[in-house]
């Protein structure tokens, strides 16, 4: 059944006129596009997840001194490309909150009272904040970077597909006023093939592509709810151990 499928494909292929073939092409280079994005975009979400894991992990194991915690010792990736939104995360909480405990060490010691803790204002905790929720809305972009290719796919290949339908009926009609002969006249048959599998290829690119999308928008959605919470967390240590206690 595959193998008959496939001869049918390549069958109105080479029957097909030189607009065609390029219409083909077209769709082959869509569906090639299609593949390599959604099963990249697949891969990388698993990878992020599973060193979301791991560094999440290492986090919980040493929460009582969240600010000690190396950034370089922390759990990588074998591969560059793939993003970590934990690490990112909390590689810019614990820098702006070392920043703003520097700079109230600072202020504590222009007044000479040197004996006086540093705290973390409620200013400073919203600070704070700012700079983890811009980073996880960073980190979501980056997530979706290049996504926009599988909606754009899912439009353009039944158009794609319709074109070159439009086209092997207008061969067909073509052929049959040149020749009156349906049966005999390669061209006609040609026309014909290529309108109808044009048409099945771009349904056969656009509903994975469709599927995928969705499929990724809602597991990138749904990791977005883990980086927030993730950065709640954090949030909710870092104020727990340095803000400070208005007894007023």
């Amino acid at each position: 059944m595959m193998l008959a499928s496939l001869h049918a494909f390549t069958s109105a292929f080479s029957h097909s006129d030189f607009f065609g073939k390029l219409v083909f092409l077209g769709l082959f280079f869509l569906s090639f596009v299609c593949w390599v994005t959604l099963l990249y975009k697949i891969w990388m979400l698993k990878q992020v997840r599973k060193n979301s894991v791991r560094f999440f992990r290492s986090i919980e194991q040493q929460k009582g001194t969240l600010l000690s915690l190396p950034i370089e010792g922390s759990p990588v990736s074998r591969y560059k490309e793939i993003p970590q939104p934990f690490t990112r995360i909390f590689s810019v909480l614990k820098t702006k909150t070392l920043e703003l405990l520097e700079k109230n060490h600072y202020f504590i010691n222009s007044t000479h009272e040197p004996e006086r803790s540093v705290y973390l204002s409620r200013a400073d905790i919203q600070l704070v904040e700012t700079h983890v929720y811009s980073t996880i809305l960073t980190q979501k972009e980056r997530l979706e970077k290049n996504l926009f290719i599988l909606p754009t796919i899912t439009t353009l290949a039944p158009f794609l597909g319709l074109l070159g339908t439009v086209w092997g009926i207008l061969v067909t009609f073509s052929g049959l006023q040149m020749s009156g002969n349906f049966s005999s006249n390669t061209i006609v048959l040609g026309g014909l093939s290529t309108a109808l599998a044009t048409t099945v290829l771009g349904l056969l690119i656009a509903i994975p592509s469709l599927v995928a999308y969705n499929y990724l928008k809602q597991a990138i959605k749904s990791y977005l709810c883990d980086m927030q919470d993730f950065g709640q967390l954090l949030l909710s240590t870092i104020e727990l151990q340095y803000r400070k206690v208005d007894l007023s």
